[in-house]
């Protein structure tokens, strides 16, 4: 990604000052990031191919202001971090699924980013999650700038780390598992490839569109628009019809 490329992205999510490769600009990018490009999965249910390659993943992210998910935001984002001068390395992640059950090897793509002397984990591709990295120099529950009452925090379980989920009644949950070695964008294009293929794959079997908000988080599931504040949660049916406009409102998503 050129310099001209560069501040393309950083204009795609609203940022308009210089980029000092230290912990606060990482958290401020960070939610930038979350709070203009949407996780969502559409190109699969409309048949079009998802491929690693930064030059399609710009083109579709910042030209085209879609979305994408976790192999194709972090992806960028790491791109963007590392031509401005972060030191960073890509992660493999296995995520749980509703029973706790972790899937396999590159399921998820997540960033190890070194910043102000700190070690942190990123990830602008998990949907509904931490809005500024966490520290992973420290154990105690982190609230990731979450306006929901919710907090994160990484547990060393031996031969990987889990991120924990706290929610605010007091419940947790692992959301994935990971290691901290380093990776490369290609060693996620098979599990690319399964994701927008797989009838097992989650992302084959629903449509989803979400983003995050200054009060919560707004949500396109198949046909219903859930928004989510500290105040409570509303859903409504969206009819087939009227689905692009609130793509279009919501999420800037024109398909």
């Amino acid at each position: 990604m050129n310099d001209e490329a560069r501040q393309a992205y950083l204009s795609r999510i609203g940022w308009n000052v210089p980029v000092a490769p230290n912990s606060a600009t990482l958290a401020a990018l960070h939610e930038a990031h979350l709070l203009a490009v949407p996780f969502e999965n559409l190109d699969i249910g409309l048949g079009r191919e998802i491929v690693l390659d930064l030059e399609r993943l710009h083109d579709k992210i910042v030209t085209r202001r879609r979305g994408g998910f976790c192999y194709e935001l972090n992806g960028l984002f790491a791109s963007l971090l590392a031509g401005r001068g972060f030191d960073l390395d890509l992660l493999s992640a296995r995520v749980a699924d509703d029973a706790g059950v972790l899937g396999p090897e590159f399921d998820h793509m997540a960033l190890l980013v070194r910043a102000g002397g700190k070690r942190w984990l990123a990830d602008v591709g998990f949907g509904d999650s931490f809005r500024r990295p966490i520290d992973l120099d420290d154990a105690s529950p982190q609230a990731g700038g979450d306006p929901l009452g919710r907090a994160w925090s990484v547990r060393d379980d031996g031969d990987e780390l889990a991120l924990l989920q706290h929610e605010a009644d007091g419940v947790s949950r692992v959301t994935y598992a990971f290691t901290l070695a380093p990776r490369e964008l290609a060693h996620y294009a098979p599990m690319c490839v399964w994701q927008q293929t797989s009838p097992e794959s989650s992302f084959t079997r629903r449509r989803v569109c979400s983003r995050a908000t200054p009060q919560g988080r707004v949500t396109l599931a198949n046909d219903r628009l859930i928004v989510t504040t500290p105040g409570g949660r509303t859903e409504r049916l969206v009819a087939e019809g009227e689905r692009a406009a609130v793509l279009l409102r919501e999420f800037g998503v024109a398909v």
